[in-house]
């Protein structure tokens, strides 16, 4: 086996064409965006660059067919917040072969060895934690989600081998988007409705410099409460977000809770883009952006994502939650624009809101994501 740095435009291909050799016979998998992947591993382009750094290699067999790919990276604003240096590795893939595959692992932990580190998660990203983050552990049978992984069963396999254990699972959950609520939801609601001092409203976006900070506030408040890890979201951060989901957001699914004037909870959904992207192949180049134009306004998305959805802990267990799906509901429902709502990243260390996703919403889960970690000694 030859193993290379990702470091020339050659290998950079190589790099983005394994996936095609890996999934050619799975009609679920949907090609990721490769300048979108690209921009990962861009000094200019990704910010978290500016405190840490990130390495990829591809793999060869003798006969010089790529076999395997992979990455690592140090986020040092994370990495000491653990009991142990913890860094990272992901954009695994390969062929099914546990020898490869091993090899693979092994030159992440020694890389990040290199760098202080004494225990890796994986497979995560150099970056948000909403883009491919953990291995898809079930729901391969199903179309594969924007920005989400999509990988072998064989995959589960090798990381287990390696000696990676479950350090958290995440949930896709999926309900009807044409059945209406239940009646406790709506009693739930209603009660809090009643309460003049709250306030739901859905996103303008002619005022889109307002929602972006009233989403980092919600942000930072439930998630600093759930992760130990947690980075806080800076003001330019929420506006560089808003401004690349603009383009794509439905106003009538992004949903903001108030009290007293106080942003409280957020519900922030998409279309599913990769409904669009699998026509696309994976580059969205200016053909690709055309052609993406094209699909996006004559055959739009079925289902909605919900890649945001938190409550400030001291409104969590009010039922801000069932307030916010019931008026998501009466905007969207009697448009029938979709299908299907998705809820993505529900960690399963978050137990009170799998508990009201489920008993509220009736939601069932769709696809489930590992995190593995590995400590190293």
């Amino acid at each position: 086996m030859q193993l290379f740095e990702v470091k020339n435009k050659g290998r950079i291909d190589d790099f983005h064409r394994l996936p095609y050799k890996i999934y050619t016979d799975d009609s679920n998998w949907i090609p990721p965006i490769r300048q979108e992947v690209e921009a990962i591993f861009n000094r200019k382009k990704n910010p978290f660059f500016k405190h840490g750094d990130a390495m990829r290699w591809v793999m060869y067999n003798n006969n010089h067919e790529l076999i395997g790919r992979v990455a690592a990276f140090v986020n040092e604003r994370t990495a000491n917040t653990f009991e142990q240096p913890t860094g990272g590795m992901g954009f695994f893939e390969c062929i099914n072969n546990e020898h490869v595959a091993l090899e693979l692992l092994h030159t992440c932990e020694d890389w990040l060895r290199s760098k202080g580190m004494k225990a890796m998660d994986g497979p995560i990203n150099f970056g948000e934690k909403d883009r491919y983050w953990g291995l898809l552990t079930e729901g391969s049978d199903k179309p594969a989600i924007y920005t989400m992984n999509h990988n072998p069963t064989y995959y589960k396999d090798f990381f287990e081998k390696y000696g990676f254990t479950k350090y958290y699972e995440q949930v896709v959950f999926h309900r009807s988007a044409i059945e209406p609520p239940n009646a406790r939801m709506n009693a739930v609601a209603e009660r809090v409705t009643r309460d003049k001092l709250y306030r739901f409203e859905h996103l303008d976006k002619r005022k889109s410099k307002k929602y972006a900070e009233d989403f980092r506030i919600v942000y930072n408040k439930a998630w600093k409460a759930e992760r130990s890890d947690f980075e806080e979201m800076s003001k330019e951060r929420a506006l560089e977000i808003m401004k690349k989901l603009k383009p794509i957001m439905d106003e009538k699914t992004c949903w903001f809770a108030y009290h007293d004037n106080e942003p409280i909870g957020i519900f922030i959904s998409i279309p599913e883009l990769n409904e669009v992207f699998k026509n696309i192949n994976g580059n969205l180049n200016w053909w690709g952006k055309l052609k993406f134009l094209w699909y996006f306004k004559t055959k739009p998305p079925r289902a909605s994502m919900g890649i945001v959805f938190g409550i400030a802990p001291e409104y969590q267990g009010k039922g801000i939650e069932a307030a916010i799906f019931a008026e998501l509901g009466k905007a969207v429902q009697p448009k029938q624009l979709y299908d299907h709502i998705l809820i993505n990243w529900i960690g399963d260390f978050n137990d009170k809101m799998i508990h009201l996703l489920v008993a509220l919403l009736q939601v069932t889960p769709y696809k489930k994501y590992i995190t593995y970690r590995k400590i190293f000694e």
